[in-house]
């Protein structure tokens, strides 16, 4: 198994193509999108900005970050599902086209040769709506939850930059991540996951109060306010698992090696860097031949990717050469 730090980590910047790098243009965004005005208004400092903790207010910049900057002016979703935080999101699909281009002498693969398989793609469909703009890449999203791949579905289809970019598939077991979802003619250059990061809804929910805290709201000292709300929002199943982060990811690296032949690079979210040692070791007991370990910006804190991948150097670059043009 190759050397697992790859890469430097990024601190607080953002990729260098991520076009979020910047402070939020409030009057640019309200004019892609005028219903963000009602949210935005001077913070403590004199800045505009909106409320984080207000769900509709970052629903709202969402819609207007996808307008602004991806051409996405028909998004939209159900009540309570996940509403990611877009500049972290883009880190993770321009950090695999890093990856990617390691093997095609430096040269990031663009257009529909290169095939992502996005596994708990949601009903935001952040992942294949960003790859799509981005690089024109093809993704397969996976879920669990048929009303979320009905809504990510939907999303593509009324948005003409979007057209034929995304396949969807329920996946109907919850504990096979890959059985049952690649079929056999399926060939993918990587997988990405943003897994369930608490292990319980307590867990969760004690999350959510530390999030509140950081943003000064009285939930997170039990002020007798009604129970929070997430400003994200989030299904069960987007939020937790039993055993949490770690039991997937463990789970996913175990369940890979049967698709070592149809995936070129197999990768995960990992929130915690504590979980890395096991992460490491359940890859080496699987026979993983080389291991990155990609450190990004996730909000406001550091989060990584750790992809494998069951190839040699020499097999991803013939990988390459015989699948992308560019």
């Amino acid at each position: 198994m190759s050397e697992k730090k790859e890469f430097p980590a990024i601190k607080n910047n953002l990729h260098p193509r991520n076009p979020h790098r910047g402070r939020y243009d409030f009057p640019a965004l309200i004019a892609s999108c005028p219903d963000l005005a009602a949210f935005v208004a001077p913070n403590a400092y004199g800045d505009e900005s909106i409320d984080f903790a207000d769900p509709a207010a970052v629903k709202a910049l969402n819609r207007a970050l996808l307008s602004h900057f991806y051409g996405i002016k028909e998004w939209g979703l159900p009540e309570g599902y996940l509403c990611p935080p877009i500049p972290g999101r883009a880190d993770y699909i321009h950090t695999m086209a890093d990856l990617l281009a390691t093997s095609n002498k430096g040269v990031v693969p663009r257009g529909a040769a290169v095939q992502v398989l996005d596994i708990g793609v949601g009903a935001n469909a952040i992942y294949p709506m960003l790859g799509k703009v981005a690089y024109g890449w093809q993704f397969t999203g996976s879920d669990t939850d048929d009303l979320a791949l009905d809504n990510a579905y939907e999303i593509f289809e009324r948005n003409e930059v979007l057209k034929d970019g995304l396949v969807c598939r329920y996946q109907a077991d919850a504990e096979n991540i890959f059985e049952g979802l690649i079929q056999p003619a399926d060939l993918f250059e990587f997988t990405m996951c943003n897994p369930p990061f608490h292990s319980s809804a307590a867990d969760a929910a004690g999350g959510t109060r530390r999030k509140l805290r950081s943003l000064g709201t009285g939930h997170a000292k039990g002020k007798g306010l009604p129970p929070p709300v997430l400003n994200f929002g989030g299904q069960s199943n987007e939020l937790w698992c039993e055993g949490g982060e770690m039991r997937f990811v463990r789970t996913m690296i175990s369940q890979s090696r049967p698709f070592k032949q149809q995936c070129l690079w197999f990768s995960t979210l990992v929130s915690k860097q504590d979980n890395l040692p096991l992460v490491y070791q359940a890859l080496e007991r699987i026979g993983a031949i080389q291991v990155k370990t990609l450190d990004m910006a996730q909000g406001n804190k550091i989060s990584r990717v750790v992809a494998w991948s069951f190839m040699t150097e020499a097999e991803q670059k013939l990988w390459a050469k015989s699948r992308w043009r560019s």
